[in-house]
């Protein structure tokens, strides 16, 4: 009988400490099983740690072409020419830094970069409320729907893009002020004249490109339940789907990429981006990125019907589905414990959720029946007057953005060697970035302007245990 209580005791003992490890070990691994162990420079350019060694070689392939440069068309090199005539880069690394975050350009860079400045004007006649719903917004008539502010040799880019900051400090409970930044874009050296005087201008910087296949495999469903446009729970928070057009299907989807959730698709997003950011045509836009006013991209010699292939938009889609998220770390820290309380307390997990479980993924094993940590729900939401850029992309109004993931937030630093947040970079590091929040995350940031000088750490320790 002593033996039996004896070993009922240690076996009690074992359970709690395997629990324990169990939920810490779990919590570490924001990816689930794609979680990769890598600290430093190349933290963000792993493939997922499940990714069997038959499927490497895919990955390594995407990899080449989102890694180097394409040229100008015609070329020796033709599985990589046909860049332009009008571009913001030459290839995606360079503004997906180490697959990493971009950042605003200096006040007096001479160019962009890692940042891009979407086009459009506001949908007045019926004829262009009628198109909102396809296709989005309504481009600017001379510049389309994105600014490119590079061109090739001899030939005129469409403007240089300036930003300007003012200061607005804000002050915390104790007396601590902490001075942010708001940005103003303005466009110079217009290359084909002005502009239309209503234009919407929304400065982004480029995303990580960490585990975007995993937040691919959300359910819909699981999307739709975290919906709540009316707010019918009472709890401030109203966050909803982007609706947009999926042009492989000819149908709506739901949007899940870009600042505002407005491409459905990875493929899509990628082609997007080809098309947009690199002047590429492929079978999902076929037509070059110039407007009826810009006729050099008539005139110039191009790389083909289709300069992105189908089998290069499928590389790079198997690459970009399977970017590992880097592990948590310091999971256990007191202080990071204590953060990660206080988050919960204000209620950042409202949206910022922090469980689910991704679908089963035809011919997709590696990112199936995850349990994922990724820090969002991928709605909509008001994020206030302060993050406002007032330019509507389908069914986000000018004050909605998708809620950011925060998994790989703490490696930002290392990988990209700055700490530049939110949509256009204006925050300088973390609390600037919780700072910025306003609409319904105001109720949220009250709180933290009441936070004394430790909880205040505690917070940004959890933050980057991310």
């Amino acid at each position: 009988m002593l033996y039996l209580k004896s070993f009922s005791v240690w076996w009690l003992i074992f359970c709690v400490f395997t629990l324990s490890f169990s939920v810490t070990a779990n919590e570490s691994k924001s990816g689930g099983h794609t979680s990769v162990k890598k600290e430093g420079a190349n933290a963000f350019s792993l493939p997922a740690a499940n990714l069997p060694m038959s499927k490497r070689l895919d990955f390594s392939v995407g990899n080449s072409f989102f890694r180097n440069p394409w040229v100008q068309a015609p070329a020796s090199t033709d599985a990589r020419d046909g860049l332009g005539p009008l571009f913001n880069t030459n290839g995606c690394q360079n503004c997906h830094v180490k697959d990493g975050r971009g950042h605003p350009p200096e006040e007096n860079d001479l160019h962009a970069v890692s940042m891009l400045v979407r086009l459009s004007i506001p949908a007045m006649t019926d004829e262009q409320k009628k198109a909102v719903i396809i296709h989005g917004v309504i481009p600017e008539p001379t510049y389309g729907d994105q600014l490119q502010d590079f061109a090739l040799q001899d030939q005129t880019p469409e403007g240089t893009i300036k930003i300007h900051y003012r200061d607005v400090p804000v002050t915390f409970s104790d007396g601590t002020t902490v001075i942010l930044r708001k940005p103003s874009v303005k466009i110079t050296d217009l290359g084909f004249g002005p502009m239309h005087p209503d234009t919407l201008l929304s400065a982004r910087v480029a995303p990580p490109m960490i585990g975007l296949g995993l937040l691919e495999s959300i359910p819909d469903e699981t999307l739709q339940a975290w919906s709540d446009e009316a707010d019918k729970n009472n709890d401030g928070i109203s966050g909803k789907v982007n609706r947009v057009w999926d042009v492989q299907k000819q149908d709506f989807a739901i949007g899940r990429f870009g600042w505002k959730a407005g491409q459905p698709t990875l493929m899509q997003q990628n082609a997007a981006a080809f098309n947009g950011d690199v002047g590429l045509t492929s079978r999902l836009f076929p037509n070059e990125n110039c407007t009826s006013v810009q006729t050099l991209c008539h005139d110039l010699p191009n790389g083909g019907q289709h300069e992105v292939s189908d089998n290069i938009l499928k590389f790079v889609e198997f690459y970009s589905q399977h970017l590992a998220v880097p592990i948590r770390r310091h999971v256990d820290d007191p202080q990071v414990k204590h953060g990660q309380a206080l988050f919960k307390q204000i209620g950042c997990q409202n949206c910022h959720k922090t469980n689910v479980k991704t679908a089963q993924r035809e011919g997709l094993p590696a990112l199936s029946n995850q349990i994922i940590h990724p820090y969002s729900d991928m709605l909509l939401h008001d994020m206030g007057e302060g993050l406002a850029d007032n330019r509507p992309e389908y069914l986000a109004n000018g004050q909605e953005w998708r809620t950011t993931p925060l998994w790989g937030l703490g490696y930002t630093e290392e990988v990209n060697g700055h700490t530049y947040l939110l949509h256009d970079g204006r925050a300088r590091n973390v609390m600037e970035a919780v700072l910025w929040h306003g609409g319904e995350a105001e109720a949220s940031k009250q709180k933290v302007l009441q936070f004394s000088a430790d909880e205040r750490a505690a917070l940004i320790a959890f933050l980057n245990s991310l």
